[in-house]
């Protein structure tokens, strides 16, 4: 048999784009509806006192869990599950991978997104392979994909985790020790991701990106999306603001390839804001890492700043939120984007790098 057509028949493509791109993006989709939906569950339930959010719902070998602390208990088998999405797995494959999910996102740690993430591909590409190659379908698919997942989850999860964990302190580490120099790098890259078809959500989460260096991510991320809404308002108008400043950046990819130089101004500015929120501000991401590379697409990076605040309050090592946080926050995310990226990009509109109709969606 012809393993090219063999393969072609099973959908299995061995692409960057499948898994690196298809497969990343529906992780943090995953993680999202899980993890970051349950703090904020948590966050709503604690901040207007309601009660059923709030108090525990179930008690599972000692540990209680509210109803956000459910949802985020199951981010691994979210996140195996939307990564099985994307690869087009067959439902018994599909269904299989919620327990590789739970089982490397367990094994892995704080770095659980990243096991997760090869564990799942694996997982899932061994078990569409199996799928209706045997007559005991229904007992042979689930045993192969968990099997692999299981054994894989073991081999490789509690060394990817480490690995995540430790590359993403040494990126927090360097932010603290040269705030200015990591704060726009750490910025400008992480802006960039976030435009470019790869998720830097799934990203960040996978290397816990939090602290300064989460809050320069946030910052760059900002850059990204308000600053397109904002310089392409006369082309793309009130639609093209909201889906860009609230939704993606994205949309503008497809006009970033017919002329780069409309990139120059959004990343410059997160090239401003990045030292600015890491120096000045000392904006700091402690909430949820997956928050660090979601800039303002449904206003969740603010949101991960002001549950990190809340965490920092409840553990004492803050007293409150200051006017100062706040004039901050909303500077780095919306007031400077929108001011610096226009009056950049008049001046690359200028020098003729940018016309009329580059920006329109």
């Amino acid at each position: 048999m012809d393993l090219r057509a063999f393969l072609a028949r099973k959908d299995v493509e061995i692409s960057l784009r499948r898994y690196g791109i298809d497969a990343m993006s529906a992780m943090a989709q995953g993680l999202f509806c899980s993890l970051l939906i349950g703090t904020i569950i948590d966050t709503i339930g604690t901040q207007l006192g309601i009660g059923f959010l709030t108090q525990p719902v179930v008690v599972v070998r000692g540990i209680t869990y509210t109803v956000g602390g459910l949802a985020a208990a199951m981010s691994g088998p979210a996140m195996a599950v939307a990564i099985g999405y994307a690869l087009r797995c067959p439902p018994n494959v599909l269904f299989s991978l919620v327990t590789v999910g739970f089982s490397a996102n367990a094994l892995g740690g704080a770095g659980g997104p990243l096991a997760v993430l090869f564990v799942a591909i694996f997982a899932a590409e061994a078990g569409k392979l199996i799928s209706k190659e045997t007559k005991l379908d229904l007992l042979v698919t689930p045993l192969v994909t968990i099997g692999v997942g299981m054994a894989l989850s073991a081999w490789w999860a509690p060394a990817l985790g480490a690995a995540a964990m430790k590359f993403g302190a040494i990126i927090m580490w360097a932010t603290e020790l040269q705030p200015f120099i990591m704060g726009c790098v750490v910025s400008v890259v992480v802006g960039m991701v976030l435009t470019l078809p790869i998720s830097s959500a799934a990203i960040c989460a996978a290397l816990g990106l939090t602290g300064l260096a989460g809050g320069a991510a946030v910052a760059g991320c900002c850059a990204q999306m308000v600053g397109f809404a904002v310089m392409s308002f006369p082309e793309n108008r009130w639609s093209g603001l909201v889906s860009q400043g609230i939704g993606t950046s994205m949309l503008q990819m497809g006009n970033i390839v017919k002329n780069p130089c409309i990139w120059i101004a959004p990343t410059l500015a997160s090239a401003i804001t990045g030292p600015l929120a890491t120096c000045v501000f000392k904006l700091e991401m402690n909430g949820p890492a997956i928050s660090s590379g979601m800039g303002t697409c449904g206003l969740v990076g603010q949101i991960g700043v002001y549950t990190g605040w809340l965490k920092e309050i409840s553990e004492g090592s803050r007293a409150a939120i200051t006017g100062f946080d706040w004039a901050g926050l909303l500077l780095i995310c919306f007031v400077l984007p929108a001011i610096l990226a226009p009056l950049i990009n008049m001046v690359v509109r200028r020098m003729g790098l940018v016309k009329d109709g580059d920006l329109t969606l």
